[in-house]
């Protein structure tokens, strides 16, 4: 799995504060330790110490290399809840309440983060994604570059049976529903981001539709041809295929035939689905009959890193995504300091 192995070395060579806050689920407990004594991140544990230390004690897991914070002992905990009071207020919410909600170990994590007290947050293994995506949004807020939080899955296809080899970036597969034309390329523009960070490589981007270059008239296939075009408008040097089938999106061959003015000649590596239907039924082929590894729901579009799990996630997935979100609180900093200079 090299695409993979790049991500995890990638984390290592400078790891961020990611902040967990799910320390009462063993699943996370061991992902941490794993993450932090792989140096893949320098690991906060947000929640009730002493729940989290009997959890660890009664599985005999050693927490020496993480970061323990309980909010109801933190000296950050006034500053926090201030900062929360101040972000909420217009939507009626009291400095009591403020004070009361910073114990939440999410609402703590994330307020961490946009604090800058941590580079990136994970959550999921015990809140519904939801909860995770409101708070995210509440607390971190959405990039001004971007008008949506969107997701992603990271797949991976790097078993010997696979013809196409390394990651690629599916999008939007758990949260936008309907997209319309600029939500579309708003996801598109996002998930192309999430490919030059994580897949190191240039996005090359598939809108994919039921018709190729205009070959079959539908307003589900105008809204695909809208968006990629005004992709291009904001970013002209793109490579992006605008309505393109799945086959000529991935396939040379096909693509030379039914695409040959293409600029991504049947070589995406970012597919871009029209809904949340077939986002879903997409990722979920891919993995459960293609064989590829789906990490994921990532997040994208927020101001700064955080990321969902899924309820059923494995330790492993949870390491990755740990190792995932190193990666975007790496890229941010950069674009950050592209910014100022």
């Amino acid at each position: 799995m090299k695409a993979l192995k790049r991500i995890i070395e990638r984390a290592r060579q400078s790891p961020r504060r990611i902040v967990l806050c799910e320390g009462e689920d063993e699943r996370i407990l061991r992902a941490a330790i794993n993450a932090a004594e792989d140096g893949v991140a320098k690991i906060v544990l947000v929640g009730n110490r002493r729940n989290i230390l009997a959890v660890a004690a009664a599985r005999g897991l050693d927490l020496a290399a993480l970061d323990v914070v309980d909010p109801a002992d933190s000296r950050l905990t006034t500053n926090l809840a201030a900062v929360l009071h101040d972000l909420r207020r217009k939507r009626g919410m009291t400095l009591a309440q403020a004070r009361t909600a910073v114990h939440e170990p999410l609402c703590f994590a994330n307020l961490l983060v946009r604090q800058g007290h941590a580079d990136g947050c994970v959550a999921g293994a015990v809140h519904p994604t939801a909860e995770v995506v409101r708070t995210a949004i509440q607390i971190l807020g959405v990039d001004p570059a971007h008008k949506l939080v969107s997701s992603f899955f990271l797949m991976m296809l790097c078993k010997p049976f696979h013809n196409l080899k390394g990651g690629m970036i599916f999008s939007d597969c758990g949260l936008v529903i309907d997209p319309d034309s600029n939500q579309l390329a708003d996801i598109a523009l996002a998930a192309a981001e999430s490919a030059e960070s994580l897949l190191g490589e240039e996005p090359r981007v598939a809108m994919l539709s039921f018709s190729t270059s205009g070959s079959a008239s539908h307003g589900h296939v105008e809204k695909v041809v809208n968006a990629a075009r005004r992709v291009k408008e904001r970013r002209p040097a793109l490579a992006i295929d605008e309505d393109v089938q799945l086959d000529a999106a991935i396939v040379a061959e096909i693509a030379e035939r039914k695409l040959p003015d293409s600029r991504v000649k049947g070589n995406a590596n970012v597919l871009i689905f029209p809904n949340l239907e077939a986002g879903n039924i997409g990722y979920k082929l891919a993995e459960r009959i293609g064989g590829a590894e789906a990490i994921g729901p990532l997040l994208q579009g927020l101001a700064r890193p955080a990321n969902d799990l899924s309820r059923g996630c494995s330790v492993n997935d949870i390491y990755h995504v740990i190792a995932v979100t190193t990666i975007q609180a790496q890229a941010a900093e950069a674009r950050g300091a592209r910014a100022i200079g």
